[in-house]
């Protein structure tokens, strides 16, 4: 899974403040960046800064409300629309710069911060969209839509602009806005906290081994690990945490099944054990107050709030969409599970297959089925091999070249920088990349930006992107190898960067990954597709010690074995998807118990028993504090789309360069500018369907 774009909560969605020259220079967030590519001055920036400059932000950005409220002349799409979406500079910047931070390398301290800044920005986001004199400018404009020449993209910043401000209570009676305000205030106060639990109660857990045969089963890799871990931390023999380059392989590998079961249930029941740390009451909190939310607006439930601005449209679509997958997904992870189990016996294993077995056992019988260990594949994915390869496949695509600079400033020294040109040498982008786990970061991976592309007059203002992820560490004895799942999690998330780099917009809120969240996805799955492709892996991917090219042998085992279990992690996603829309579905508050509630959603589509004592929900960030409330389904929508689209370039030659540049120039560009559909269809000159994601899968013939 990955989570991406997690720049500022809900509350950020039409944030509006002033973009101007501040004389303190004593505040490094609020002077001019002097920095290349103004980018921000992290080796200046102190916690103490956050809260002076976002005050004075929001002072300032009041001031620049105000001017267009007052402003004698009639409401015209310049004096109102344009100049909502070109202030915000200052501000976003600060919040951009805060919440990422929260996100990437925070501490107690900056936590502290992020709580006490939630509700401010909160609370001015409301002033504005609650503002009944600047609404109805921007009303006066909306009404005369149809007489007014605009292009698409400005016709679409309109209806955004307008929608946005419907969306956020601005029809309300006075009474029912400050229950608006009230609402909005408290859900992201409560979308702090949740991601806060998280990270504490993943940090809180070490498994400490030190008896040596614990480790049988392990690759040597997770062993130097874990002793590296345990050394950083002061113990003898061995640590494995909670984050995942170390979780995942573990559940794989190890032959202790106790060990594979503490280890499960602690992942497992991370923010359900009653303790300070517990999100239980937050998870049903948030549900009941986003379809409080949605009724004060006139939604019946969230879900149906949120689709009305997405491709799908609708609850009941999304439904149809999940339900035709899981007809063919649920019979294939059942015929799996079946395989798995009379694998177990014949190797000796007596009783019933777990969930903490599920991997160690699917990971041997792929092994035997194809000759396939992952483990075979990271000496060909060295870290740095992997940069230049994902750089090599942007260049060939897009002519993009990557130049690192060590002299733009970052907020850990394990941050690299670079800036990026296109083939006529013009500036599009720096490019922020951070790689590994430590306690100050989230885990997953996840692409965002300091700042988005957008036109200044004349200037094009180009972005600042970055990509986080939480993949395997170099240890004393070893580079960074990557397991191939962390070289495609690369690849999609390079994918939302190209998104955000050739950006070619006019107004920042439309640019870069500004599009419907069921449409954000295509271009980073689209990116996926060429892991397994030998032309394009030839050009980067070597054994780090002998320099040997990956054997045809082995990628063709990756190709065999892609559709292993297809079934299963196909189900799998899509029960997401509808523990998600069930959340969001609800139209009377939810008052049972969390584990209840996600059991009766989950259980048609659970091939492996329950386990007791763990959930999902509580740790379920994309969707309670990441964004993809009513929208998780997005992953899989955008699978058919992705899908599809390779099928173009499989056709015509997976680097042709006239096929990279219509999707560069009809997807990846534009960003929000036009209606999804309308941007693929005029990419791939037809609308999309199911089969080519199910052939791809092996779940159609």
């Amino acid at each position: 899974m990955h989570r991406i774009n997690k720049t500022i909560l809900g509350f950020m969605m039409i944030l509006l403040a002033v973009s101007c020259k501040d004389n303190n220079t004593s505040n490094p967030l609020l002077s001019e960046f002097n920095t290349p590519f103004q980018a921000p001055p992290f080796d200046k920036i102190k916690h103490e800064h956050y809260m002076p400059a976002l005050d004075s932000a929001i002072s300032m950005a009041q001031h620049e409300i105000d001017a267009i409220v007052n402003n004698p002349e009639e409401p015209t799409f310049e004096n109102t629309i344009e100049a909502l979406d070109r202030s915000g500079k200052l501000l976003a910047n600060v919040s951009n710069i805060l919440f990422n931070l929260n996100e990437a390398e925070t501490d107690s301290t900056l936590q502290q911060i992020v709580i006490e800044a939630s509700p401010k920005l909160t609370d001015f986001s409301n002033d504005i969209n609650l503002n009944p004199d600047l609404f109805s400018r921007v009303k006066a404009v909306w009404n005369k839509k149809d007489s007014l020449t605009l292009t698409p993209e400005q016709q679409m910043l309109l209806k955004k602009t307008y929608n946005g401000f419907v969306r956020n209570g601005a029809n309300l009676s006075e009474s029912d806005k400050e229950k608006f305000r009230a609402i909005s205030r408290e859900l992201s106060e409560l979308a702090v906290k949740f991601n806060q639990n998280v990270l504490a109660e993943t940090n809180a857990y070490q498994l400490h081994i030190t008896n040596e045969a614990d480790l049988a089963g392990l690759p040597q890799s997770l062993i130097d690990a874990a002793a590296y871990t345990a050394k950083q931390k002061g113990l003898e023999g061995w640590v494995i945490t909670l984050d995942y380059p170390m979780y995942g392989p573990f559940m794989k590998y190890a032959d202790n099944r106790e060990l594979r079961k503490k280890l499960y249930m602690a992942y497992g029941s991370r923010c359900l054990k009653g303790n300070e740390y517990d999100n239980q009451q937050i998870v049903k909190r948030i549900a009941n107050l986003r379809l409080e939310m949605a009724n004060l607006l006139g939604y019946p439930n969230y879900a149906t709030f949120v689709l009305e601005n997405r491709m799908a449209e609708t609850p009941e679509r999304v439904n149809t969409f999940l339900n035709q997958l899981v007809e063919a997904s649920l019979p294939a992870a059942q015929n799996e599970l079946r395989e798995v189990e009379e694998f177990a016996r014949q190797n000796g294993f007596k009783g019933k297959i777990e969930r903490w077995d599920w991997s160690y056992y699917s990971e041997k019988l792929k092994n035997a089925k194809y000759s396939y260990n992952e483990e075979e594949l990271k000496p060909y994915f060295q870290l740095e091999k992997v940069i230049d390869g994902v750089f090599l496949l942007a260049n060939k695509l897009y002519g993009l070249k990557f130049m690192p600079n060590s002299r733009i400033p970052v907020y850990h020294p394990d941050v690299r920088t670079y800036e990026v040109y296109d083939a006529s040498g013009r500036f599009m982008a720096v490019l922020y990349l951070d790689f590994f786990p430590r306690e100050g970061k989230s885990g997953g991976a996840w692409m965002t930006s300091f700042r988005s592309q957008y036109r200044e007059g004349d200037k094009d203002v180009r972005p600042l992107i970055s990509i986080v992820t939480n993949f395997t560490k170099p240890t004393d004895k070893q580079p960074s190898l990557l397991t191939f799942y962390e070289f495609t999690t690369f690849l999609h998330e390079f994918g939302h960067a190209l998104h955000g780099m050739l950006s070619d917009c006019t107004y920042s809120s439309l640019s870069g990954t500004s599009v419907y969240r069921d449409f954000v996805e295509l271009p980073s799955q689209f990116m996926e597709n060429f892991a397994v492709e030998k032309e394009y892996l030839d050009q980067f991917a070597v054994h780090y010690q002998t320099g040997e090219k990956i054997p045809q042998e082995l990628v063709q085992k990756i190709i065999d074995s892609r559709n292993f279990q297809a079934g299963y992690f196909s189900l799998r996603q899509l029960g997401f998807g509808f523990l998600d829309m069930a959340w969001h579905s609800i139209t009377q508050p939810v008052s049972e118990d969390v584990a209840a509630f996600e059991s009766k959603v989950l259980k048609p589509l659970d091939v492996l028993p329950p386990v007791k004592g763990t959930n999902m929900s509580v740790t379920f960030g994309h969707i309670f504090e990441g964004g993809y409330a009513a929208g998780y389904y997005g992953y899989k929508w955008a699978e058919v789309l992705d899908a599809d689209a390779f099928e173009l370039f499989k056709e015509k030659g997976i680097f042709n360069r006239e096929v990279a540049k219509s999707f560069r120039d009809n997807i990846l560009s534009k960003g929000g500018t036009e209606h999804p559909m309308t941007l693929y269809m005029r990419f791939r000159g037809q609308e999309p369907t199911v089969d080519a994601l199910l052939k791809r899968s092996g779940l159609k013939n």
